[in-house]
């Protein structure tokens, strides 16, 4: 059985190491400090109350079971019936103690870099990018968050080749990082004469936002392009050397912003992707380190390597990883995400491993 007491007391103990941490006056003089220490409180405080509803119903079990086996068979029967409510209220604190115990990733408070790309499947894939695109920006706008587009490859029918965009907000990370992988659709599109269905895909890859203390980057290995922005189909967006490409020599990653009107911003977008990039090459550098069968986020684009299948005429979306299908895909392209991303949380919860 999972050790959920051990981890309950040592929850225990650092809520109560933060609230005398949090009422001493010169941590209050330190703003910084002190609202690290409260996040942190804020997070162990559900584990601290779940676990002592879960110790509630150890002992309310135990007595149960000893009733039980009493000589009154009326009492006995009573017990036994308690007995089985009980158990079912252990498991529910069980699985909800699993899901506050995930391993905090030190990432998990940082804005988000989102890369969606068209796979397989031509000029829908990229209609489909554009969709998730808009279903992200929705979550995310219905939170209060800020989404601001890095870089874009739009194509002549209103899709998305490629949009890089930042997502701000209070731990946006830690709710996005399981929507990356391949996006498989299967949909009529508009093109369609015959009523055909069609299966295409979207590649989206999730990154922290870099800062610059964590990455440091030597000018010198930068070389910097600027040139002309064009629009879809090769159309001149304006007439001056705007877009910024910048390509960093010790690793070969090339990044582009055309999406200012300014040559500096174009720059400043183009430094935060590379910079976020970087990032994620030392953590995947770290992460392979400590396991050698880390597997790529993405894949290769190809139909089989999905995450998760948005059916249009069946209405339905599935996770594949959660084993969760909804037949509301109408409301998820909407932006109602919060019960697939749940859902997705709640599947790796259920596959953490206790010592």
């Amino acid at each position: 059985m999972p050790d959920f007491l051990a981890r309950i007391d040592e929850s225990t103990e650092r809520t109560s190491a933060l609230e005398a941490d949090l009422a001493n006056p010169e941590i209050s003089r330190q703003p910084g400090r002190y609202q690290k220490l409260a996040k942190e409180l804020a997070r162990l405080r559900p584990v601290v109350e779940t676990g002592a509803a879960y110790r509630a119903a150890l002992l309310q079990i135990t007595e149960s079971e000893i009733m039980a086996s009493d000589d009154d068979a009326e009492i006995a029967d009573l017990a036994r019936s308690e007995l089985e409510e009980l158990k079912a209220t252990k498991a529910s604190l069980e699985k909800k103690l699993r899901e506050l115990l995930i391993p905090r990733d030190p990432n998990d408070d940082r804005n988000a870099i989102f890369e969606i790309r068209a796979g397989t499947g031509g000029e829908e894939a990229s209609l489909f990018a554009a969709d998730l695109f808009r279903m992200y920006s929705r979550y995310a706008e219905n939170l209060g968050w800020k989404i601001e587009v890095l870089s874009q490859s739009a194509t002549d029918a209103g899709g998305f080749k490629e949009v890089i965009a930042m997502i701000e907000g209070e731990e946006v990370f830690s709710r996005f990082k399981y929507e990356r992988g391949v996006h498989r659709v299967q949909r009529v599109p508009t093109t369609e004469s015959q009523g055909r269905i069609h299966t295409s895909t979207v590649t989206v890859a999730v990154m922290p936002e870099a800062e610059e203390v964590d990455i440091e980057i030597d000018p010198a290995d930068l070389r910097i392009d600027v040139m002309r922005a064009g629009g879809p189909g090769g159309q001149s967006v304006n007439t001056t050397d705007s877009a910024v490409r910048i390509t960093h020599g010790p690793t070969g990653l090339v990044v582009q912003c055309q999406d200012e009107k300014s040559q500096h911003k174009n720059k400043a977008k183009a430094m935060k992707v590379l910079r976020s990039r970087l990032y994620e090459l030392e953590e995947e550098r770290l992460a392979a380190e400590r396991s050698e069968a880390r597997r790529a986020q993405v894949g290769t684009g190809e139909r089989s390597e999905k995450i998760r299948t948005y059916n249009f005429p069946q209405n339905r979306v599935t996770d594949h990883r959660a084993g969760i299908t909804l037949h509301k895909l109408d409301h998820v392209m909407e932006g109602e995400l919060a019960e697939l991303l749940d859902a997705v949380a709640t599947h790796l919860a259920s596959e953490i491993e206790f010592s």
